[in-house]
């Protein structure tokens, strides 16, 4: 089963110095109907503007990670980690017991985007962990690149809940097939282009709920950018 979140029916925040796009409840909006799929808890598409970020606070009990689509994030937190991290680069924290840190944007002319996507763990406790991954977008042209699995998994960032997350840059008129794995759910965030995904277009920043599919065909209608999340099915 397919079913399309178009863009203009999740909820806009506009702080000024922040523009949000958030798929479930967060912050100031509250669904009861829209609280999480599966483990993944939260995903914001987030805008920050230059000289702008969000100064130092705490996570606990969660599992997070940023892919940046434009611009360039700076990251400090309280485990003695400072990193710049670029467009297609991932960052992974696991807030565990408690981690403070902070993000921004430092450049004094250009926008950072990034997808910034909350995990709920397997348990509670865990110590916390801090990962990152610098790619190249020959690494995600024209194919699929696993940029987090759990521990068992074969990706480079590897999470303790059991979530496996692909990235792609596709061509115009190019396609990829991808066959879910059994008992396995797919979340998909169109971020730039359009793509069609078994007959369904999606378009930039919308975005698909994939349950109890064999067989995925993407097909790139213009030069495509896309994310999705596969966990374990509800």
């Amino acid at each position: 089963m397919l079913e399309k979140i178009p863009k203009n029916a999740m909820h806009l925040s506009n702080q000024g110095w922040l523009e949000s796009r958030f798929h479930f409840s967060f912050a100031n909006y509250y669904d009861a109907n829209n609280m999480n799929f599966g483990v993944l808890r939260v995903l914001n598409d987030d805008i920050l503007h230059p000289q702008n970020g969000f100064d130092t606070h705490q996570h606990h009990d969660m599992e997070i990670i940023s892919y940046i689509v434009e611009g360039v994030i700076t990251h400090k937190d309280s485990m003695g980690n400072e990193r710049r991290l670029g467009r297609g680069e991932v960052q992974y924290m696991s807030a565990g017991t408690g981690v403070f840190h902070s993000e921004y944007n430092q450049d004094k002319n250009k926008d950072l985007r990034l997808l910034q996507m909350w995990i709920i763990p397997p348990q509670k406790g865990l110590k916390p962990l801090y990962g990152e991954e610098h790619y190249t977008k020959e690494q995600r042209e024209n194919r699929l690149l696993q940029i987090v699995s759990n521990q068992s998994g074969d990706a480079k960032i590897k999470i303790h809940q059991d979530v496996d997350i692909y990235v792609c840059e596709l061509e115009a008129n190019k396609s990829i097939e991808y066959s879910p794995k059994t008992q396995r759910q797919i979340y998909f965030v169109q971020i730039e282009g359009e793509t069609s995904i078994n007959g369904i277009t999606l378009q930039p920043s919308d975005a698909l709920k994939i349950t109890d599919e064999q067989q995925l065909n993407i097909t790139a209608l213009t030069n495509a950018h896309f994310l999705f999340l596969e966990m374990p099915a509800e």
